[in-house]
């Protein structure tokens, strides 16, 4: 009796109609049943094979890998670069006679029905190679629960959709290209899909280079990958030693190897060594930017519709990824913060740069490491950016902020000696003398904020910044109105790190709300840029599996008039000579910047710039920073009573801006109109010279803290 008569006999004792399981072959020793499979109708239906999931690869700015992102570990290679006792193993265990017949074994078929008729249901799939690529291309590309079923239902309907797909791909493919795309589709267990990962991940070697109990014990692992997953178990992996040394027995039987050699490899050990998948931001060398780049891809719509869409892009696309991280820079920011905080202390110290004209973000550091199992010394989010880019609340940016009631001041045309008389104490003369933009009167007359050391008396902008004096600026910003500083902030992209709104209280300038370093150093780089704000940027090139590439330039605006940041670089170029920032000293060339100390030393801040670069750096307890306040600590192994701007982030902030300017030739500010502005011009301007860095706590800063009282937005 024929094979094609005892597949329709057995389907008739089955009850089976023989359409739906007479499944003839195309091609090989299976070209005598074509007939058959034109007789009854099926023919082949092409397979549609999207790309499969492959890796990103994102790079520095100078090409360099520094992390990888993917849904599946997986890495293409073609067949020549598979050992050729691997592909032995796999045809051996699962298709031995896959060169010699077509989509369908009809052995094999007979032999699994038979089987199955004895059970009752799907026992055996007697499925080839083909076949097997087949229902791992649907699997693959299932979006929904509903394709998953389908892909995976025990049904003979979809043993025969399968076959149609699997007559057109073998119409369409080689032997040889049908098997290197079922190696690279398998999934192997481990986390490991396509043979160049398992490889890599179960030994530590390629593809090509696997010995024969390697190879058999891959082979073995693609039957059932989950009850055989060696990274699950000991349990696991006693399967899978089994498994291995029957994929060794059925070569021996097919003669691809000798008894003895089956034997040897049998006396080796599994020899599993669960190499770390690579990749991730948790294994970057750069975490935090790392988790910058991740997360801006996947909340911003210029890299898909949908947020399923932007993640399928960055996981499965196989892009690369092209950034702005300068690795001096970034080298620089990070030995900086090493030098005065350690890992080990509670407070956390970060640092993000950003380049004035463009947004480029250079470099993101923190003095503790990323990591996602909560250990001790370590961060589980992006402590240098806002939560949309994976980062948490922030810290209150303190008298930073006084830099924008400085520029909506300058903005309505006050002179650099223009200034205000006030007293050691500010109290609102009424409600109504501080509006949010809501138009709503949200001013305290019940609530007095204080100078600690005194500081009354005439302030122009000018020494009123340089001294931090806080009673000067409630009076300035409650001059200039609320609102227009607010105003101003937003212009420069200042918005709270939470994603909430910002709170639009009278001590806003005073810097009550939660920032980042990120938004902070962008922010002051706009001021460095003569005006121009450019959104945060970190990716400037994609380039797909294709080879197709997308350029990414800045998007950038005129936020202020030149002129007026021209002045508010020469007020704030004198904090390093005249003003809190004075006894750290400047760095060797033009440069500005204004520390910030919140209520009670809570958290502690330093944002400065240079035509060239610019950069924020914070401190703060993540514990809580209201609750564990930066007085009578020890951090970096110094002493501190009290944490002030120019203690701990004036000092890196110093630091790393002299190592990450090292060998850029110096760029002098835009001097001032003096016309429109007053003052002494570029002429007199304050030069920053080298100051050696102050002792232990000689650098606090003479900035009063401020009482805030309830209502002013101060919280953890």
């Amino acid at each position: 009796m024929s094979s094609i008569a005892r597949l329709a006999a057995a389907a008739t004792a089955a009850g089976v109609v023989a359409a739906a399981i007479a499944l003839p072959a195309v091609g090989g020793t299976g070209a005598m049943f074509v007939s058959a499979s034109e007789e009854l109708g099926i023919k082949p239906e092409e397979l549609k094979e999207p790309p499969l999931a492959e890796r990103t690869t994102v790079l520095d700015a100078e090409g360099n890998e520094i992390a990888w992102f993917y849904e599946e570990y997986r890495e293409n290679v073609k067949l020549q670069d598979v050992a050729e006792v691997m592909k032995t193993a796999i045809i051996s265990i699962e298709d031995y006679r896959f060169y010699e017949h077509g989509a369908i074994d009809i052995e094999g078929t007979i032999r699994a029905l038979a089987k199955n008729l004895s059970t009752g249901g799907i026992s055996q799939g007697g499925s080839s190679i083909t076949q097997q690529y087949v229902k791992q291309v649907l699997l693959n590309s299932a979006t929904t629960d509903k394709e998953r079923n389908a892909a995976l239902e025990a049904s003979y309907a979809r043993k025969l959709r399968e076959l149609r797909y699997a007559m057109a791909v073998e119409e369409k493919y080689t032997k040889d290209q049908i098997l290197e795309k079922y190696l690279n589709i398998a999934y192997f267990g481990a986390s490991a899909y396509g043979v160049e990962a398992a490889a890599k991940r179960f030994f530590g070697v390629p593809a090509s280079q696997l010995n024969l109990a390697q190879a058999a014990t891959l082979a073995g692992a693609v039957q059932d990958p989950n009850a055989t997953d060696p990274n699950l178990g000991k349990e696991q992996r006693d399967r899978l030693l089994k498994r291995r040394n029957v994929v060794l027995d059925r070569m021996a039987e097919l003669k691809k190897i000798t008894p003895e050699q089956a034997e040897e490899a049998k006396k080796t050990k599994l020899g599993y060594k669960g190499t770390d998948i690579p990749g991730g931001c948790g294994s970057s060398k750069y975490p935090y930017f790392c988790l910058y780049v991740r997360y801006e891809i996947l909340s911003n719509k210029d890299f898909g519709k949908t947020p399923v869409a932007r993640e399928q892009f960055l996981d499965r696309g196989g892009l690369t990824i092209q950034t702005t991280l300068d690795p001096k820079m970034q080298k620089a920011a990070e030995q900086a913060i090493k030098k005065h905080v350690f890992a080990s202390d509670n407070p956390v110290a970060s640092e993000a740069l950003v380049e004035p004209g463009t947004g480029a973000i250079k470099a993101m550091a923190a003095s503790r490491k990323y990591g996602q199992k909560k250990r001790k010394n370590e961060m589980s989010y992006n402590v240098v950016a806002d939560a949309v880019h994976g980062g948490g609340t922030g810290f209150q940016a303190g008298s930073t902020f006084k830099t924008f009631t400085l520029l909506t001041a300058l903005k309505q045309g006050m002179k650099i000696n223009d200034g205000l008389s006030v007293g050691s104490g500010f109290r609102a003369p009424y409600y109504s003398s501080f509006k949010n933009c809501k138009g709503e009167n949200i001013g305290d007359p019940s609530h007095t904020v204080t100078n600690d050391e005194g500081g009354g008396g005439f302030k122009s902008l000018a020494t009123g910044t340089w001294d931090s004096v806080n009673t000067f600026f409630m009076a300035l910003e409650q001059k200039v109105g609320l609102c227009n500083v607010v105003k101003t902030a937003q212009s420069l992209g200042i918005k709270r790190s939470d994603g909430l709104d910002l709170q639009e209280y009278s001590t806003f300038t005073l810097g009550i709300n939660e920032m980042d370093p990120v938004t902070v150093a962008n922010a002051y780089a706009a001021i460095g840029a003569r005006g121009k704000y450019c959104a945060p940027m970190v990716i400037t090139k994609i380039t797909d599996r294709t080879g197709k590439a997308t350029n990414y330039k800045p998007k950038c605006k005129q936020a202020l008039d030149p002129e007026v940041a021209d002045a508010a670089a020469d007020i704030l170029s004198g904090v390093f000579t005249k003003g809190t920032m004075s006894r750290v000293g400047g760095i060797g060339r033009p440069a500005a910047g204004k520390t910030g100390t919140t209520d009670s030393q809570a958290t502690a801040w330093f944002a400065g710039f240079t035509p060239d670069l610019a950069g924020a750096v914070s401190i703060g307890d993540p514990r809580g920073a209201q609750k564990y306040k930066l007085n009578g600590v020890t951090i970096g192994g110094r002493y501190y009573a009290n944490v002030f701007g120019a203690s701990i982030p004036g000092p890196i902030w110093k630091d790393t801006m002299i190592a990450a300017l090292k060998g850029v030739p110096p760029t002098d500010f835009t001097p001032v109109n003096t016309a429109r502005f007053g003052g002494c011009g570029q002429n007199c301007r304050p030069v920053q010279p080298r100051v050696e860095e102050p002792e232990a706590d000689s650098g606090e800063e003479p900035e009063d803290p401020v009482s805030i009282g309830i209502g002013d937005g101060f919280d953890d």
